[in-house]
């Protein structure tokens, strides 16, 4: 699974589908409405504000309409045959379109504004269901943060590419935007002929009803919270992206005091910052689905959209884009679009990869549909509430954007009010990487759903700091309650979801308490994470397992994930040379090796088994970081 996703076939072809698909999408529509205005409205005579609504309202409708058929059929039918079908109706439409442009036939153009819409509202829940076909969990979130990549690209130079031929003049202009179309959706199709495979998990007809389709994937999301949740995540970002992206040319107009060129520098700043908010957000992630970046990426836009907000106006009128470069207020401006952006790729990379892993295989298609719904919705929200505050209550643009850095803030700070566990696990994460060099082998052995319980030699303090770290799913973990209830950590370790224990001799029913407590995490779906030892090894080696793994497992059989640490042995947290925590550190940024192994089933699983594996498992940790790899047993992750 190593190397770039964008030189694999699993992959490749898919990305460069979808963001050709996005890229002639926008550019047909930005065509489209630079043709009404400046075109269309002085032969005609109508009027701009109604055919820009118009154009506006036909492409969104189709999202309404056909949404729940496109979960549909994506769930029913080998997305790879769906795919293929949809960019050929994208390149029917496009080469009729090219006709239409060539004959200035506007009313008609409008007409294959539906049809294009239609395509994308069937396109888009295909989008992402076939992503977890082809890759596994651990590329989940770095496919995603290319794909959002690719599409913020595509409608920055669709946008941009639009402006460029749309300024030509008569039979060159006609001829060029109907070249490129046309060439544009060829292309797209024949990309995506190297498509791989994907067949439906529940093959069967698929009935044409609209609203009743619309209605029931709505209700069907609904009943799973934490999805439901994450579709209403995404959505609030795209009533964010719309109203910002909306306003756009009325700030430039009115606080830039600028042209065309710095509409389109302020959207390339947006564009390239959700970009690398994307990548970002699959760096920091490292193959685990990381909701701690949620809310920092909503605080993120919440404080680079109050610093936009506070901008004065640029003095001047219709200043070129090269005067322009010269004025810090402008680079600014540009700086605070492109923190949003970024904070919206971290936001909104890992609520997709969610719904996409909370998703049944057969009705993930329809979950994406029912968030493409609700995402329009939101976007027509955006503009009542743009017509409400700008309009009827008449506030400025700069209280209006103040508002909707607020709704950023208040969103970031509510989810991290109910979620600090995932923030504070990105923390413990990003430290445990600026302390060790940490390679990582196997964690695609955690399984992505239900209950698990994972066990490891036990070698330094910072074992399940290192573990909870790098397992690609939130972890309980057992600790001696001496230190569970120090006075200074035990807010950290309540957050952590920790769960103490203690010796009979000292509190009798410790034990038995400890073990409630380890059932219900399990039966509730939880990971958890033992130290079998009991204690920190003394000698650097793996010593006897209890039997309190014996225990847990007769009381919840769940599949048991073996793991090693190798490297940590040495360290001013281990034992080697005194008591731990007892003598000044000697190493810094030590390499360590986190290997986990294939699970074992909770008939198989016992204290002597489990104890082989990890004991197995750390030899072969110990000759990667020999430089002997063991690579024909364990991958190495990225």
């Amino acid at each position: 699974m190593s190397g770039s996703l964008l030189t694999q076939r699993r992959f490749a072809p898919f990305f460069w589908t979808q963001a050709l698909g996005a890229f002639n999408d926008n550019l047909f529509k930005n065509i489209l409405l630079l043709l009404l205005t400046f075109v269309a409205v002085p032969r005609y005579g109508w009027d701009t504000g109604l055919l820009n609504n118009l154009a506006a309202g036909l492409f969104i409708l189709p999202f309404l309409l056909f949404s729940a058929w496109g979960g549909s059929l994506a769930d029913r039918h080998d997305k790879q045959h769906l795919i293929r079908r949809l960019k050929l109706l994208e390149l029917v439409t496009m080469s009729v379109a090219a006709l239409a442009v060539w004959f200035e036939q506007f009313a008609l153009l409008l007409a294959l504004l539906f049809m294009m819409g239609t395509q994308s509202a069937l396109f888009g829940p295909v989008k992402y269901a076939i992503l977890p076909q082809h890759l596994p969990t651990t590329e989940l979130v770095r496919g995603n943060a290319w794909v959002n990549l690719g599409t913020f690209l595509a409608i920055l130079f669709g946008t941009l590419l639009a402006g460029v031929l749309a300024a030509l003049e008569g039979a060159w202009a006609r001829g060029s935007i109907a070249a490129a179309l046309v060439s544009i959706a060829l292309l797209g199709y024949l990309v995506s002929l190297k498509v791989p495979t994907a067949p439906s998990s529940a093959p069967g007809r698929v009935n044409w009803r609209p609203v009743t389709a619309s209605i029931q994937i709505l209700r069907d999301s609904w009943r799973h919270p934490r999805l439901f949740r994450g579709l209403i995540g995404i959505s609030l970002f795209w009533f964010l992206g719309a109203s910002y992206l909306t306003q756009l040319p009325a700030w430039v107009r009115d606080v830039v005091h600028g042209g065309e060129t710095a509409v389109s520098a302020l959207l390339a700043a947006f564009a390239l910052g959700v970009g690398g908010g994307a990548l970002l957000c699959a760096r920091l992630s490292a193959g685990r689905l990381e909701m701690g970046l949620v809310p920092l990426g909503a605080l993120l836009i919440g404080v680079a959209g109050f610093d936009l907000a506070l901008q004065p106006a640029i003095a001047g009128d219709q200043i070129p884009l090269i005067e322009l470069a010269q004025s810090l207020s402008f680079w600014r401006m540009m700086l605070d679009l492109a923190l949003i952006g970024a904070g919206g790729g971290l936001y909104i990379v890992p609520l997709y990869t969610l719904v996409q892993l909370e998703s049944r295989d057969d009705n993930r298609a329809r979950m994406i549909a029912a968030n493409n719904l609700l995402n329009s919705l939101f976007m027509i929200v955006a503009a009542l509430f743009g017509i409400v505050m700008l309009t009827m209550i008449a506030v400025s643009l700069h209280v209006f954007f103040a508002a909707l850095a607020i709704i950023a803030l208040i969103a970031g700070a509510g989810i991290l009010a109910s979620s600090p566990r995932a923030v504070l696990r990105l923390i413990i994460f990003a430290l445990m990487h600026v302390l060790y060099r940490l390679r990582f082998a196997g964690r695609a052995h955690i399984p992505t759903k239900g209950p698990a319980l994972v066990v490891c030699n036990h070698v330094s303090f910072m074992d399940a700091l290192i573990l909870g770290g790098a397992c690609p799913r939130p972890m309980r973990f057992l600790m001696d309650q001496p230190i569970y209830e120090s006075p200074w950590l035990n807010w950290f370790f309540r957050i952590a979801g920790a769960i103490p224990v203690d010796s009979d001799r000292r509190d009798p029913g410790g034990v038995r308490r400890a073990l409630d407590k380890v059932s219900m995490a399990l039966r509730n779906g939880e990971v958890v994470m033992l130290f079998p030892e009991g204690r920190l090894t003394k000698d650097g080696h793996v010593h006897r397992f209890r039997r309190g793994i014996d225990i847990i497992l007769s009381r919840d059989a769940v599949p048991v994930v073996p793991a090693a640490l190798a490297g940590l042995w040495g360290s001013w947290t281990s034992n080697c040379g005194g008591p731990a925590l007892g003598k000044p550190p000697r190493r810094f940024r030590a390499r360590v090796v986190l290997a986990f192994g294939t699970p074992v089933t909770a008939e198989q699983a016992d204290s002597a088994t489990l104890e082989a594996r990890v004991r197995e498992l750390k030899r072969d940790a110990e000759q990667q970081l020999l430089g002997r790899s063991a690579q024909e047993r364990y991958q190495l992750d990225d």
